[in-house]
């Protein structure tokens, strides 16, 4: 009869705490909530953290994340400015922060993820379109081209001194930073009426197409053979240079040797005539015998094996031939 007695305390008391369960619940740390009845929405959003009451069986909790979120978009294909077609992947953070409009506009992260699918990867292709490939792969327009001396030599020191725009980057107006700034302005304004807070966007990979691509690397080695042709002109140009100068040289030293040869020769004939003169002028006889010599010296330069000579009697050489005997063997 005890036991029949406590039954309906007990089935109170199970009751009471059903209801009080039902009507208790915690907000984490990480979360805020939105209470609905029936459906839909009542009260203000629960942004802190605790122990919350509501209406049992008749509302429910729905915790929303207020952490930062993480969107990374697939892969997609779209043309630039200079009509190439590129790949491109993003990735972005967000978070909520109005749980009610997001609540109203999107119920869960998964249509969330869907929204900023389409939005963010719209205002990609919108960028993209608007700016060559060297706007979107370059960092900034400040950047400066590396140079590889070690491998190109002075070849590349020569060119540059020479005001040669080999290994010079071209002049962009923008870069990659600010077209992720102009995707980030647009795509947060739009984002907006969903209670959401874009806080960075970037590009994480960006690649040539695969349609495009044997046609990028045909041209890159196009590019890379002009280089080296153009490093073949020049050194074959300094080459002709150099045996120019070599040639050159080479006839002013010959040329400069040939003149001091025919002055030292000079000089010599001089010493050596007067020598003979301040030998043979000191007597008669002397310059009798110098003449003599001489000109018995000039006969084997005039006068060969089979030369007829024709003089007159009166002729110097001819002088000394009159006087002269044949024997006869």
């Amino acid at each position: 009869m005890k036991n029949v007695r406590f039954l309906p305390v007990l089935v109170v008391v199970i009751v009471g705490v059903f209801v009080l369960g039902s009507a208790l619940y915690t907000v984490d740390e990480v979360e805020q909530v939105i209470i609905t009845q029936f459906g839909k929405p009542v009260g203000e959003p629960v942004t802190t953290a605790g122990l919350k009451f509501k209406i049992p069986f008749v509302q429910e909790v729905n915790p929303i994340d207020k952490r930062v979120l993480e969107w990374d978009g697939a892969p997609s294909d779209m043309p630039t400015k200079d009509k190439l077609y590129i790949s491109v992947d993003l990735f972005a953070r967000w978070r909520i922060v109005d749980p009610l409009q997001y609540f109203l506009r999107l119920r869960d992260e998964r249509s969330a993820q869907s929204r900023l699918d389409d939005i963010l990867g719209s205002e990609t292709r919108n960028a993209v379109a608007k700016h060559e490939l060297i706007e979107i792969i370059r960092t900034t327009k400040d950047r400066e081209p590396l140079r590889d001396t070690a491998v190109l030599g002075d070849a590349v020191v020569s060119s540059t001194e020479q005001g040669s725009t080999m290994g010079a980057l071209v002049p962009i107006e923008k870069g990659r930073k600010l077209v992720e700034q102009e995707i980030f302005k647009a795509a947060a304004e739009k984002v907006g009426v969903f209670g959401i807070e874009l806080l960075d966007i970037r590009f994480k990979r960006i690649n040539y197409n695969e349609s495009v691509r044997p046609k990028i690397y045909d041209r890159m080695i196009s590019e890379r053979r002009q280089i080296a042709e153009r490093f073949l002109s020049e050194g074959n140009g300094e080459a002709a240079r150099i045996r120019g100068n070599r040639v050159r040289d080479l006839n002013k030293i010959q040329s400069e040797a040939y003149r001091q040869v025919e002055e030292i020769r000079g000089l010599a004939d001089a010493k050596a005539t007067e020598i003979y003169a301040r030998a043979y002028n000191q007597s008669a006889q002397s310059a009798e015998f110098y003449e003599f010599t001489r000109t018995m010296a000039s006969y084997p330069e005039m006068i060969g094996k089979n030369t007829t000579i024709v003089l007159s009697t009166g002729s110097d050489l001819f002088k000394f031939l009159k006087g002269m005997r044949v024997t006869k063997e």
